[in-house]
């Protein structure tokens, strides 16, 4: 998962840009998880349909939850391990709608993360997020 973090860190100072996926010009979460998946995996498996910023609230469907479930290999969230995709709920009563890829796993854990507002950035895994996480997802070992 070296690979992973170090990509994931390359996009640091990324641009915050609604569903865009390109480093250093813009992304938004999903992008940034995306872009990692090209310089890591290669191609991606799909292309995402165009999404609002509050997509899948309105219906209440857990349109990114049950995707990452279809790509991604999900773990249990209380054995974190660096270079996992982490996947939020950022309100209680809300679909998960927010994805980090982790970079430091152990006593202070960190993640690498785009959000409205600013830049793709570090930050520390703390109690508020680690409450909000739902899910854990490791990149897929290849691309079939």
């Amino acid at each position: 998962m070296t690979d992973v973090v170090e990509a994931a860190r390359r996009w640091i100072g990324t641009p915050y840009v609604h569903q865009a996926s390109v480093r250093g010009a813009g992304c938004d979460c999903l992008g940034l998880v995306r872009g990692v998946w090209r310089e890591v995996l290669g191609a991606e498996p799909i292309l995402p349909p165009p999404y609002t910023r509050d997509w899948a609230e309105t219906e209440g469907r857990e349109t990114l939850l049950d995707a990452a479930r279809t790509f991604l290999a999900e773990r249990p969230t209380s054995s974190l391990r660096e270079g996992q995709v982490l996947l939020f709920r950022m309100r209680d009563d809300s679909v998960a709608k927010h994805l980090g890829i982790l970079t430091r796993a152990g006593t202070v854990p960190r993640f690498v993360h785009a959000y409205s507002g600013r830049a793709v950035c570090e930050t520390t895994l703390s109690l508020p997020w680690r409450r909000r996480m739902v899910a854990t997802f490791d990149f897929p070992d290849e691309v079939t």
